[in-house]
């Protein structure tokens, strides 16, 4: 089994991070930034014009030989034979119950294949894929340290970087990425994010990346009216949370399948994986708990771990709350059981004692409206 680090892991960004005020954090066992000025000033920077987030800590895996498809095929849900060189497609890498091991995304290049999972799970997941590799000839390589990735999302992030970047943007479709070069730079552009607005996330080598970044910011200011800001890893989670995105080790973990979670729309039936004979029972099935949005009435925060209620019944858990800054309300996401999952049916949590009176409602709770 791979070890655990002891220390925290730091970004090649952390110098600058520290410059900027940002007050760090230990998240899956990286030392990053919470915030600088403010989640809600953070959160509302992002909504209405454009931020910068360093999530350099997130894995980055290369595929290569003659059986990457193949392996990725057996280990991923989505059938990933699908996708064009260019393309990157949402997966959940699963376990034989159904549980999910990760949610990834795996994108796919001209002569390798690139996943990117979430930190926490990165030594777990090449573990899982080395203890399943038999009858698969393939390589996989770690690219984590020796690349930087950074996240720039916001309505006004597309018009900033086709003012900024040698080869436009604006053209390039969602879930889809270029490769570029700027001086002596090379980086991956890929139109995709984690906030529910529009934006990029950008992958480049580490050595580089720091110096990128300060230039990124500085010419950003000479061309746009709204310069970039940085935000932090409490705007990011405030974010997804409105745009109903899941989060793992809230949302998913392995004791929860993709049928539950609502994310049946990744799982291809067409194609055999591990969990897939489990996935397709449950489905059929039906299954017993279904993530739900939650508009829950008053000030106070439903953390996750917080029962859910119909009458003097225990049907559910909580697993991300937040007040929403978008939206002016508590929001919150929960398992529950699938009697109590439709629209409008009304519930309660119990919050430190209290019984809160809460909705249920569609997700996303926010969503983009685009132009035209």
């Amino acid at each position: 089994m791979t070890q655990t680090p002891t220390t925290l892991l730091k970004t090649c960004f952390y110098d600058f991070h520290l410059r900027q005020g940002a007050k760090m954090v230990d998240f899956g066992g990286w030392a990053m930034p919470l915030s600088y000025r403010g989640i809600i000033a953070e959160h509302e920077q992002t909504r209405k014009s454009a931020s910068v987030f360093d999530v350099s800590h997130m894995g980055r895996l290369h595929f290569t030989g003659p059986d990457a498809l193949r392996f990725l095929q057996h280990i991923c849900t989505r059938d990933l034979s699908k996708a064009v060189v260019g393309q990157s497609l949402y997966s959940l890498v699963c376990k034989p119950s159904g549980g999910v091991l990760d949610d990834v995304i795996v994108s796919r290049f001209d002569k390798y294949w690139l996943m990117v999972c979430n930190a926490s799970n990165r030594l777990k997941l090449l573990d899982w894929f080395k203890s399943n590799s038999t009858g698969f000839d393939y390589q996989i390589k770690d690219e984590t340290m020796q690349t930087a990735m950074i996240a720039i999302q916001g309505p006004k992030v597309v018009a900033l970087l086709d003012d900024l970047l040698p080869e436009p943007v604006a053209s390039l479709k969602r879930y889809h990425f270029m490769t570029q070069s700027y001086l002596i730079a090379r980086f991956t552009v890929f139109r995709s994010g984690y906030t529910g607005e529009d934006g990029v996330e950008i992958i480049c080598g580490s050595t580089l990346a720091q110096m990128a970044l300060n230039m990124l910011f500085k010419q950003g200011r000479e061309v746009s009216e709204a310069p970039l800001q940085p935000a932090g890893l409490g705007a990011r989670d405030t974010l997804r949370m409105e745009a109903g995105m899941p989060l793992y080790g809230h949302e998913l973990h392995e004791h929860i399948d993709p049928i539950s979670a609502g994310l049946q729309w990744a799982v291809s039936a067409d194609k055999p994986f591990i969990g897939s004979t489990a996935l397709t029972q449950i489905k059929r099935d039906g299954p017993v708990s279904r993530l739900v949005g939650l508009a829950v009435n008053g000030p106070r925060i439903a953390r996750q771990g917080m029962t859910v209620w119909a009458g003097g019944q225990e049907v559910g858990a909580v697993t991300s709350g937040a007040s929403s800054p978008t939206l002016g309300r508590v929001i919150a996401m929960a398992y529950v059981q699938s009697q109590y999952a439709t629209e409008g049916t009304a519930l309660e949590i119990d919050i430190r004692g209290t019984r809160t009176a809460a909705t249920v409602v569609k997700l996303p709770f926010y969503k983009l409206v685009k132009p035209g």
